[in-house]
């Protein structure tokens, strides 16, 4: 007999009578079947130390294969452990308030965080988009669809991470939807172009302003710091009684494209493509008279802005900057310093206005920096100093950053959390997990939380476990908090494929594991500090900042994490179990 004319015992025969007395028997098989799978690939999951190997006739070997000893569950013991506990927040759609301002089906959406409640997330991270909240002109504040969105949520029984975006939404990975900034303020680069940041060919990305007019009155009598300030002034008055409910943990302050602190080297909006270099973006007047004027106090007028920088999509060698060695001269280093310090003032002087605007409020400000890990392990660092980390095998360019982050009690939050070297070609020099190793050591150096994000979305049985790695390198620690342990994950993204069965199944064993096999703590006073914000410490300066570019031994990180979702074998069950069902469902719809 054939797989599908005999399964698990019970014959499937022609005649109608036989077949219909078989139905029910057959229903009753799968069910249990397939909750004596589910159960063994959850716990196989959960135990990836298990061995399938052959059993050594020695009785002894069963105790050295596996261990069903049941885990101490003490009061003091779950108290201790709560140290390891890491939050986790998943996006929501980038669109889910819509350009018009209105929140896009609510009724499905309350469904979708009820699953994500069910599953023990504790919250949800959203953009609060600048061009559509002031979308009408200068301080035309409309929060009206965003209340709706928080006081659902709020219903639902989740936190919120939410996001300052004061840039565009369209033209970087992952963009499905186009939310330019306010039109208002692109009506001022009709005239004055350079507002935006532009590559030594001329063209002009208008996802963000140049930092070059942070200080510069062009917007109707305001700065660009101004109008960032103005906007989280008003959201901060608006918000009030969810600030004060504690709805929000963390306010993440935009600070560039993609809400990330850098510059917008690789926008695949002008062609870039991984893993392409990317281009300086500080050709706008703006910054190309800041140079200048750097230039000449350093004695040195005679220099300008680098010309053999390369394309978007050359590799380091086939440039002059990189390829040659011209980043390690003189004048290249003194244009890095120059370039990279711009980026290091323009995101502390935001943070200093959002430290004002959220003064007193229990929530925690965050920045993003991005994960770029191609060009990793090149020697030029390529694609890192084009987006504006200075970050060479003999210099940190990370740490600078947590140093400034840390005056305003600040969160450093890193993307690329899920991936691994060996996922690349080698000829692309990724190096995601040392990156993460780096900056995660250079963060706990300056005594400032991190957390941290997927990149690209990823529902896999490996990415969960390189998460699960990168935000407990050291694993757990039953006694007390970890060695190291990240402050919370953000995870990509809420949709239909993560709500799969499949997905969906894998995902809360996932949240298990970032909980360490806790129960969900509703409260975070229970795994963290929740205190009013603090006013920023006195500013640092720049050469403060810069003595942190020293490159220290990174801290060491365990090979696998100690929190496992499983494995190949757990794949397997998952696939067997797919099998199963398949055939099963179709003998009883004949």
């Amino acid at each position: 007999m054939t797989m599908s004319s005999l399964v698990f015992g019970f014959p499937i025969l022609g005649g109608f009578p036989t077949r219909r007395r078989l139905c029910r028997q057959l229903q009753l098989q799968r069910k249990t079947i397939q909750k004596r799978a589910h159960s063994f690939g959850n716990w196989i999951g959960e135990n990836p130390a298990v061995s399938f190997r052959r059993i050594d006739r020695k009785p002894r070997a069963l105790d050295n294969e596996v261990s069903l000893k049941e885990p101490e569950t003490s009061t003091t013991l779950k108290d201790d452990m709560l140290a390891n506990y890491v939050p986790i927040y998943v996006m929501l759609q980038l669109d889910i308030i819509t350009t018009d301002n209105i929140l896009k089906d609510k009724a499905g959406l309350e469904k979708q965080l009820k699953q994500l409640q069910g599953a023990c997330v504790d919250g949800v991270m959203c953009d609060v988009w600048w061009g559509i909240v002031e979308s009408k002109g200068p301080k035309e504040y409309d929060w009206s669809a965003y209340r709706t969105l928080f006081q659902l949520v709020q219903d639902c029984k989740l936190k919120m991470q939410v996001v300052m975006s004061f840039h565009q939404c369209g033209g970087n990975i992952g963009d499905v939807v186009n939310i330019p900034i306010p039109q208002w303020v692109r009506d001022v680069g009709e005239t004055d172009p350079d507002i935006f940041y532009t590559n030594r060919t001329g063209n002009r990305n208008i996802e963000y302003l140049t930092i070059g007019v942070d200080n510069q009155p062009l917007f109707c009598g305001r700065t660009a710091i101004e109008l960032y300030s103005d906007f989280m002034k008003s959201f901060r008055e608006t918000m009030a009684e969810f600030l004060d409910a504690e709805l929000f943990t963390d306010i993440e302050v935009g600070l560039g494209p993609a809400g990330e602190l850098r510059y917008p080297s690789y926008p695949q909006s002008q062609g870039w493509a991984f893993p392409g270099i990317g281009e300086f973006q500080c050709y706008d007047k703006y910054l190309k008279m800041d140079f200048k004027e750097a230039a000449t106090n350093e004695g040195k007028p005679e220099w300008e802005l680098p010309d053999d920088g390369g394309e978007y999509n050359d590799n380091p060698d086939v440039t002059g900057f990189f390829g040659s060695k011209g980043y390690l001269s003189e004048k290249g280093k003194f244009f890095l310093t120059w370039y990279s310090n711009k980026l290091l003032i323009h995101g502390d002087q935001i943070l200093d206005e959002a430290n004002k605007a959220f003064l007193g409020c229990k929530v925690k400000l965050a920045c993003k920096i991005s994960g770029i890990h191609w060009w990793y392990k090149d020697d030029s660092h390529a694609a890192e100093l084009t987006a504006g980390y200075y970050n060479l095998n003999e210099r940190d360019g990370y740490r600078p950053i947590a140093r400034m982050l840390s005056r305003h009690y600040g969160v450093f939050n890193f993307t690329c959390l899920e991936m691994r070297d060996s996922e690349h070609d080698a000829a692309k020099k990724c190096g995601p997990q040392k990156l993460v190793q780096q900056v995660f050591s250079a963060v706990k150096r300056e005594e400032v939380h991190m957390a941290g994000e997927n990149a690209l979305e990823r529902y896999d049985r490996k990415a969960y476990n390189q998460i699960l790695l990168n935000v407990r390198p050291n694993g757990v620690n039953k006694n007390g908090p970890p060695k190291l342990k990240m402050e919370a994950l953000t995870f990509l993204r809420l949709g239909d494929e993560l709500l799969t069965k499949k997905n969906f199944g894998i995902f809360k064993l996932f949240v298990k594991k970032l909980h360490a096999d806790l129960a969900y703590a509703a409260d975070p006073r229970k795994y963290t500090t929740v205190i009013p914000l603090e006013r920023s410490k006195p500013e640092v300066p720049i050469e403060e900042l810069l003595k942190a570019t020293e490159v220290l031994e990174p801290f060491p990180f365990d090979a696998q994490t100690d929190m496992s979702v499983g494995g190949a074998v757990t794949d397997f069950i998952d696939g067997l179990l797919n099998i199963i069902s398949f055939i099963l469902e179709n003998e009883l719809k004949d």
